[in-house]
Formats: structure tokens, sequence, C-alpha cells
């Protein structure tokens, strides 16, 4: 993905959030990758924690994975 179709999907991903939490963690957690080192966070993980993150993102961005907000809503709908 090049960088200016990447910036632009994050752009549209944040449009989309409503929860002001989230979008405060997700601002919390981009500017701590800014202000860090590069690499200085992946280097402190084992490999096994490299792995095992890299398969997250696998697994997260594999849309078959993804549940509907709205199902997710109804399903879960008595603790929110």
């Amino acid at each position: 993905m090049k960088t200016i179709e990447l910036r632009n999907n994050i752009h549209n991903l944040i449009d989309k959030i409503d929860n002001n939490n989230i979008l405060i963690r997700f601002y919390e957690l981009l500017q701590k990758r800014v202000d860090s080192k590069d690499g200085q966070f992946w280097n402190r993980l084992t490999e096994k924690e490299q792995k095992e993150l890299l398969l997250s993102e696998t697994e997260a961005n594999d849309k078959n994975n993804l549940i509907d907000s709205d199902e997710l809503f109804e399903k879960h709908k008595k603790w929110l």
C-alpha cells in the first residue's frame, strides 16, 4: 500500500470513530510511536512475542474475522 493511500485510509478510519476514548487511545498510540526511536518497542520483544504480534496483525486484517458492529452491540448490549 502506498503512503498516500495508507494515510487516506487512516484518515477515513478515524473519521468513522465516534467514541472519544478510542480516539484518545489511538492518538496516544500514534504519538508514542512518533516520539519513540525506530524499532525500540520491537527490539524489546522476544522472538516469540514478535511472531505472535505479526500473527495477530494478520488475523486482524482478515475480513473473515471481522464482526459487524451492529451484531457486536446487539450481542453485548447488556454490558454497554
